[in-house]
């Protein structure tokens, strides 16, 4: 479980569940700075073992990308997710990634949004290594990342 502390609001009252399943790395570990930095925001890096993206929170689809690498939520609560697949896989324009939603949907937790080839995202991108970031960190005093286990298998 990854505990950060910030300034600003109150706790988050849940819990943001694992994305991916995989290996959960600290944000530091990431090897590209604009993440590792932490200049987009704060969260954990996955090294995956699946292929798919399921929901963390309950929320909104605010961001699709156009090359389907990336995702952004805005939970119930207020927080501004990023779910970013891989590095460099923009110039994969799309290619080894289905995404399941659009801008504007409604999201409940563990549900499917995205699902993605590592084998493509090996052979052409930089690192399979994917970003769990949550832009507007600063506004909370305090969000958890429970990564133990993903919603999915939680349910089971």
């Amino acid at each position: 479980m990854f505990e950060k502390l910030f300034k600003k609001k109150e706790a988050m009252d849940n819990n943001l569940y694992a994305p991916i399943e995989g290996e959960y790395i600290e944000l530091e570990k990431i090897p590209d700075k604009v993440f590792a930095s932490g200049m987009i925001g704060t969260g954990c890096g996955i090294v995956p073992k699946g292929e798919k993206v399921t929901a963390p929170v309950n929320g909104e689809i605010i961001m699709v990308a156009d090359t389907k690498h990336a995702i952004g939520i805005k939970s119930e609560m207020g927080a501004e997710i990023l779910l970013h697949i891989g590095l460099e896989t923009v110039a994969m324009n799309g290619e080894g990634f289905e995404v399941l939603v659009k801008v504007g949907d409604k999201i409940k937790v563990g549900q499917d949004l995205l699902r993605f080839d590592l084998k493509k995202i090996d052979e052409k991108a930089d690192s399979e290594i994917s970003a769990f970031l949550i832009s507007n960190s600063d506004e909370f005093e305090k969000i958890n990342i429970n990564v133990e286990k993903n919603y999915e298998k939680k349910k089971k």
